[in-house]
Protein backbone atom coordinates (compact mmCIF):
# COMPACT_ATOMS: atom_id res chain seq x y z
CA UNK A 1 0.00 0.00 0.00
CA UNK A 2 1.32 3.68 -0.71
CA UNK A 3 -0.44 5.67 2.02
CA UNK A 4 1.19 8.76 1.86
CA UNK A 5 4.01 7.97 -0.69
CA UNK A 6 3.94 11.16 -3.26
CA UNK A 7 5.75 11.49 -6.63
CA UNK A 8 6.49 9.38 -9.26
CA UNK A 9 9.67 6.38 -9.08
CA UNK A 10 9.90 6.29 -12.85
CA UNK A 11 11.50 3.14 -12.04
CA UNK A 12 15.02 4.92 -11.42
CA UNK A 13 17.19 4.89 -8.77
CA UNK A 14 16.62 8.03 -5.83
CA UNK A 15 19.89 10.26 -7.22
CA UNK A 16 19.34 10.02 -10.84
CA UNK A 17 15.33 10.78 -9.88
CA UNK A 18 16.11 13.91 -8.09
CA UNK A 19 18.99 15.10 -10.39
CA UNK A 20 16.77 14.59 -13.78
CA UNK A 21 14.17 16.25 -11.88
CA UNK A 22 16.17 19.09 -11.02
CA UNK A 23 17.74 19.55 -14.60
CA UNK A 24 14.48 19.30 -16.37
CA UNK A 25 12.59 22.01 -13.62
CA UNK A 26 15.91 24.37 -14.94
CA UNK A 27 14.86 23.63 -18.39
CA UNK A 28 11.29 24.53 -18.36
CA UNK A 29 12.61 27.95 -16.65
CA UNK A 30 15.04 28.89 -19.36
CA UNK A 31 12.91 27.89 -22.49
CA UNK A 32 9.97 27.85 -21.00
CA UNK A 33 8.66 25.08 -22.65
CA UNK A 34 9.63 21.39 -22.29
CA UNK A 35 8.74 18.06 -24.50
CA UNK A 36 9.11 14.80 -22.60
CA UNK A 37 6.82 12.08 -21.03
CA UNK A 38 3.41 12.36 -19.40
CA UNK A 39 5.13 11.04 -16.34
CA UNK A 40 8.23 12.72 -16.12
CA UNK A 41 6.23 16.37 -16.61
CA UNK A 42 3.60 15.20 -14.10
CA UNK A 43 6.45 14.41 -11.92
CA UNK A 44 8.13 17.78 -11.95
CA UNK A 45 4.44 19.97 -12.58
CA UNK A 46 4.10 20.29 -8.73
CA UNK A 47 7.99 21.25 -7.90
CA UNK A 48 8.18 23.74 -10.83
CA UNK A 49 4.90 25.64 -9.58
CA UNK A 50 5.81 25.48 -5.92
CA UNK A 51 9.19 27.43 -7.03
CA UNK A 52 7.01 30.17 -8.88
CA UNK A 53 4.95 30.66 -6.29
CA UNK A 54 8.27 30.96 -3.51
CA UNK A 55 9.10 33.49 -6.35
CA UNK A 56 5.90 35.21 -6.53
CA UNK A 57 5.26 35.52 -2.90
CA UNK A 58 8.92 36.91 -2.48
CA UNK A 59 8.22 40.02 -5.06
CA UNK A 60 5.89 41.24 -1.87
CA UNK A 61 8.56 40.93 0.97
CA UNK A 62 11.56 42.88 2.29
CA UNK A 63 14.69 42.30 1.01
CA UNK A 64 15.35 39.54 3.70
CA UNK A 65 12.84 37.57 2.43
CA UNK A 66 13.69 38.30 -1.22
CA UNK A 67 17.26 36.82 -0.51
CA UNK A 68 16.14 34.24 1.54
CA UNK A 69 13.27 32.95 -1.43
CA UNK A 70 16.29 32.84 -4.00
CA UNK A 71 18.60 30.95 -1.57
CA UNK A 72 15.77 28.49 -1.25
CA UNK A 73 15.08 28.27 -4.82
CA UNK A 74 19.11 28.08 -5.69
CA UNK A 75 19.22 24.91 -3.08
CA UNK A 76 16.47 23.32 -4.61
CA UNK A 77 17.53 24.14 -8.32
CA UNK A 78 21.27 22.62 -6.77
CA UNK A 79 24.64 23.92 -8.45
CA UNK A 80 25.12 26.44 -11.09
CA UNK A 81 21.54 27.50 -11.00
CA UNK A 82 22.60 31.32 -10.33
CA UNK A 83 21.12 32.43 -14.17
CA UNK A 84 17.87 30.23 -13.77
CA UNK A 85 17.07 31.83 -10.40
CA UNK A 86 17.57 35.41 -11.71
CA UNK A 87 15.36 34.61 -14.73
CA UNK A 88 12.50 32.75 -12.05
CA UNK A 89 12.69 35.98 -9.93
CA UNK A 90 13.14 38.89 -12.36
CA UNK A 91 10.91 37.65 -15.41
CA UNK A 92 8.91 34.84 -14.62
CA UNK A 93 7.20 35.55 -11.50
CA UNK A 94 6.39 39.58 -12.30
CA UNK A 95 4.86 37.71 -15.11
CA UNK A 96 2.20 35.29 -12.99
CA UNK A 97 1.91 38.22 -9.86
CA UNK A 98 -2.03 38.04 -10.21
CA UNK A 99 -2.34 34.40 -11.34
CA UNK A 100 -3.26 32.34 -8.16
CA UNK A 101 -1.84 29.19 -9.12
CA UNK A 102 -2.09 27.08 -12.66
CA UNK A 103 1.30 28.32 -13.72
CA UNK A 104 2.55 25.34 -16.24
CA UNK A 105 0.22 23.66 -18.77
CA UNK A 106 0.10 20.14 -20.44
CA UNK A 107 -0.40 19.68 -24.00
CA UNK A 108 -0.57 16.09 -25.02
CA UNK A 109 1.26 15.15 -28.26
CA UNK A 110 0.28 11.36 -28.82
CA UNK A 111 2.92 8.62 -28.57
CA UNK A 112 6.42 8.59 -29.23
CA UNK A 113 7.56 6.57 -32.28
CA UNK A 114 10.31 4.55 -30.59
CA UNK A 115 8.73 2.92 -27.51
CA UNK A 116 4.84 4.56 -27.77
CA UNK A 117 5.20 6.33 -25.19
CA UNK A 118 2.66 9.59 -24.40
CA UNK A 119 4.97 12.55 -25.29
CA UNK A 120 3.71 15.92 -23.78
CA UNK A 121 4.61 19.79 -24.15
CA UNK A 122 5.29 20.92 -20.55
CA UNK A 123 4.89 24.66 -21.04
CA UNK A 124 4.68 27.78 -19.07
CA UNK A 125 1.29 29.47 -19.16
CA UNK A 126 1.81 33.02 -21.01
CA UNK A 127 -0.67 35.72 -19.60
Amino acid sequence: MRHQVKGYRLNKSMGHRTSMRKTMIKQLFEHEKIQTTLAKAKSIQPDAEKLITLARNAQKGDDILKMNARRQAAASLGNNSGEIVKKLFDDIAPRFATRKGGYTRLLKLGPRLGDNAEMVLLELVSE
